[in-house]
């Protein structure tokens, strides 16, 4: 009789523990960023063409390497204007720059990849945070990532710290291996430019260094 009562009471925790975790799956988290006005966007779209524009000049000789310092409001307005939420400029072609703008993060994807939407990008001392909305059984749900960016042999790399799936924590190191597994399958996305010798966040900013 102590048995059942204590097997049933095991199973009622299990399945509140359940629910639990399917609500904080599905539960919508506090962004890592606040929405900008759709003037501020702008200016800080065109800020980030005007830096990158400035770092793909060509370097004199005995000149110092150029740096960049980019911001996340200005990364973030990059992507908001690469999906279309904000106007894009022309953009003029250079040394190391594309001349046509990024291509934009809804665009269409491989059949059995994951749709991903809704970027949104912080940093915060020498860490990256970014938000996304992908779909789960047709609900969407919001997925965290942190961690520490950087580069190595002409490639970025990024060494993770935080994983939440809706406002649920998972242990990075259950997400890690299968992580670097899958940024090794798409090691040529994460090919550095010619001209871009490093990247690093620093101070609260994405900093490139010129080769």
């Amino acid at each position: 009789m102590k048995k059942w009562k204590l097997d049933r009471i095991i199973s009622v925790a299990t399945l509140v523990s359940s629910l639990i975790a399917i609500y904080l799956v599905l539960k919508k988290p506090q962004p890592v960023s606040q929405p900008m006005p759709a003037a501020v966007a702008a200016a800080k779209a065109e800020s980030f063409q005007e830096k990158l524009q400035q770092f793909g000049q060509p370097k004199q000789p005995g000149e110092a390497p150029a740096e960049v310092r980019l911001s996340s409001d200005e990364i973030s307005a990059a992507l908001a204007q690469a999906a279309g939420a904000i106007p894009t400029p022309a953009v003029q072609s250079g040394p190391g720059l594309p001349n046509t703008p990024p291509s934009s993060p809804d665009a269409p994807i491989a059949p059995g990849q994951p749709e991903v939407k809704d970027y949104q990008v912080n940093f915060d001392g020498d860490v990256a945070r970014g938000q996304f909305v992908t779909q789960i059984g047709g609900k969407d749900v919001y997925v965290t990532l942190a961690g520490h960016l950087g580069s190595k042999d002409g490639y970025a790399t990024f060494d993770p710290t935080e994983f939440k799936v809706g406002d649920l924590n998972i242990p990075v190191s259950l997400v890690n291996d299968a992580l670097q597994k899958k940024l090794a399958e798409q090691r040529d996305r994460l090919k550095l430019p010619d001209n871009v010798n490093g990247i690093k966040v620093e101070n609260g900013e994405l900093v490139m260094t010129q080769r």
